[in-house]
């Protein structure tokens, strides 16, 4: 059961319990939701953190990692070995400051032994929106929810990319949390200014795990325009709220410049793999705007012509959630998912693969080979008749694209 982002509890300790092998049990069948909750980190985010106990607000947080590990991922999508692929720049833009965030880094690496990424060495960078120093941190409780997505989302690239640079750009907390006073409109400008940052920081992929009601004056004014920018991969998580319809989903995943990344669960048995459309993962049309870059006809006519998202997916559900760790907010390792997982990931094996010279939205992505990517073809964001105007392929994975997990999931770095 999700509940609402403000009520998350920070606990003051982590909780000591007798078997984390059997909690990581539940993560490989897809269970632990069973006997836990979930809670969103900020109205925006697309992340889901695990709780105590359904109905709980504190995160399970835990002395050692419970949820998928780099290794697991890794093995999960086919990646090479850590030594192979570019080392591109990856660009993330989180809210707030996290003072602790490249310590936490380190713990995450270290653990899953990855070579370190350290602002000495110049791997790793933080700045704010507007490219001076990283913000100076408030300890509020707002900004502890939001490291609880900076982590997740630096420790995702660290998993898909470990050779990769991250930059770190930091808008303002209160542009993550919205109300009648500070709505959408008010607050994608930093947005817009922190991706404007990342270019000129020389980031060959950028990495938004958020998602803001979108209206067409946002779509297709001019604090879009900076993701229109050929020869660096834009991506964007496409929410965790299900299938959106086909009047309006949210920004920036719906732009055609954008990749928009969908969500899977991820079961493990043994050492096999297998994914099925994550039940809250976004998909829908955009009526204002055009087909995503490349998307074929096949895809944008089940949206009359329009933007179809998602185009390409990752691991999601938070029942089969992610290891991270965040000392600042949550205090520990903690389980967690959301497309917020999914996004940076996928931007992580774009600069991995070292062709972001070519890309121009998701076009390689449908340019690419069909071996690329592995179809998920069981699950479903809601059913069939709520979609059954457009298509129901925009709820229901089955052979080939659909809204959920749009082309399927990586299967190597050929796809990038």
């Amino acid at each position: 059961m999700k509940i609402a982002a403000a009520a998350l509890l920070l606990a003051p300790h982590v909780a000591v319990f007798p078997d984390v092998t059997a909690l990581h049990h539940l993560v490989q069948s897809g269970s632990l939701l069973a006997s836990h909750g979930v809670v969103a980190t900020c109205d925006v985010c697309d992340s889901e953190v695990v709780t105590v106990a359904q109905g709980s607000l504190v995160p399970l947080a835990t002395p050692v990692p419970i949820g998928y590990s780099a290794a697991e991922l890794a093995a999960a999508y086919h990646l090479p070995d850590a030594s192979v692929g570019s080392s591109g720049t990856v660009a993330i833009i989180d809210g707030g400051g996290y003072p602790d965030v490249e310590s936490d880094l380190a713990h995450y690496r270290t653990e899953f032994g990855l070579s370190p990424c350290t602002s000495a060495s110049g791997c790793f960078k933080v700045v704010d929106y507007q490219g001076g120093p990283p913000l100076q941190p408030s300890g509020s409780e707002e900004e502890k929810q939001l490291s609880a997505e900076t982590a997740l989302d630096v420790e995702m690239v660290s998993a898909a990319c470990p050779s990769c640079k991250i930059l770190l750009v930091q808008a303002p907390a209160a542009d993550f949390y919205l109300s009648a006073l500070h709505p959408a409109a008010a607050a994608v400008p930093s947005i817009a200014k922190a991706a404007s940052v990342a270019l000129g920081l020389g980031a060959s992929a950028v990495s938004m795990s958020f998602g803001y009601p979108s209206t067409k004056d946002i779509d297709t004014g001019s604090v879009s325009s900076v993701f229109s920018h050929p020869g660096v991969a834009f991506v964007a998580s496409s929410g965790d709220s299900g299938y959106l319809g086909t009047v309006h989903g949210f920004w920036p995943q719906n732009l055609p410049s954008v990749v928009s990344v969908g969500g899977t669960a991820l079961y493990q048995s043994d050492t096999a793999f297998s994914s099925a459309a994550w039940n809250q993962a976004g998909s829908g049309c955009e009526s204002d705007l055009p087909p995503a870059h490349g998307q074929p006809t096949s895809v944008s006519a089940f949206c009359s012509g329009h933007r179809a998202a998602t185009d390409v997916s990752a691991i999601a559900d938070p029942a089969t959630g992610v290891a991270v760790y965040d000392s600042y907010g949550i205090g520990g390792w903690f389980v967690a998912g959301g497309t917020s997982a999914a996004a940076p990931f996928i931007a992580a094996m774009f600069a991995r693969a070292g062709h972001t010279a070519t890309v121009d939205g998701p076009s390689t992505l449908y340019s690419a080979p069909a071996t690329a990517f592995t179809d998920v073809s069981s699950g479903q964001n809601g059913a069939a008749h709520s979609c059954q105007t457009s298509a129901p392929q925009l709820c229901v994975s089955g052979p080939g694209w659909d809204g959920p997990t749009g082309i399927g999931t990586p299967n190597g770095l050929a796809g990038f």
